[in-house]
């Protein structure tokens, strides 16, 4: 079994808002007014969603830039809609630069083969201890 780093995240008594520490990292988690935070973060979904947009644009340019094609920018736009029984994940691709049909072909294949798109396309097994 390969571990991956970890990330902790802290809640106090301010009501949703929660600091995530991520190596040398830390941002600020929280909810929106409507859901009684204070909305001074993205919420748990947001992250998810941004964890996938991430993860898909840097792959894509380490691809890019290791084929050395002229591409000045990539935007990847992530939602998701809940249904009963499962989440659909819609991700829409924008490649600015010089790249024909059959790079656009190859570039949707390494979209799909990120390592965020395949945890979340796989069996996720979640472990949890309470001490």
């Amino acid at each position: 079994m390969t571990q991956t780093n970890s990330v902790t995240a802290i809640i106090g008594k301010d009501t949703y808002q929660t600091k995530i520490i991520a190596g040398n990292h830390s941002l600020i988690a929280d909810e929106p007014d409507s859901l009684g935070g204070k909305d001074q973060g993205p919420d748990a979904g947001d992250f998810l969603r941004m964890s996938l947009a991430t993860c898909t644009a840097i792959t894509l340019r380490m691809y890019i830039n290791r084929k050395e094609w002229s591409v000045n920018e990539i935007r990847v736009h992530v939602s998701y809609l809940k249904e009963k029984d499962k989440t659909i994940f819609t991700r829409s691709i924008d490649v600015d630069g010089d790249v024909d049909d059959e790079q656009r072909k190859r570039l949707l294949s390494i979209a799909n083969a990120c390592p965020i798109h395949k945890t979340l396309t796989n069996p996720i097994e979640i472990n949890t201890t309470l001490t």
